[in-house]
């Protein structure tokens, strides 16, 4: 299984017309040749796809990216779900720089990202 560890950055939005490489997320997931998610790698490489959100004035926060009882997909910081951040129709985004992610953060406010690198993480068998 390949795992790859993308990265994305805040795209533009009100508040950040340029966009921000200050607020984002690195995760690590697993990904097809393609640039899916594969869901069924993750149970084996769950302990491997960690999450740190980065946010410009506050500390970073850290996680895991989690497959849900529900199918969807989320970063996931503490026990339970009212952490959770889903993101929209993740299983069906291809990860590639220059592709777009949203994510529906604490706040309950649905931000775009954007994927600005992908690379190898480590190789899991």
């Amino acid at each position: 299984m390949s795992l790859k560890r993308i990265r994305l950055e805040l795209a533009r939005t009100p508040d950040h017309p340029d966009g921000s490489n200050r607020h984002g997320y690195e995760f690590v997931a697993p990904l097809d040749a393609g640039g899916h998610l594969v869901a069924a790698d993750w149970p084996k490489a769950r302990d491997a796809c960690m999450v740190r959100r980065f946010w410009a004035g506050a500390d970073d926060e850290h996680g895991r990216l989690i497959h849900r009882h529900d199918g969807k997909w989320a970063f996931s910081y503490a026990a339970g779900d009212d952490d959770d951040e889903p993101i929209f129709r993740f299983d069906k985004h291809v990860f590639r720089q220059g592709e777009y992610v949203s994510v529906t953060e604490h706040d309950g406010v649905t931000r775009p990202f954007k994927v600005v690198d992908v690379r190898a993480a480590l190789n899991v068998t």
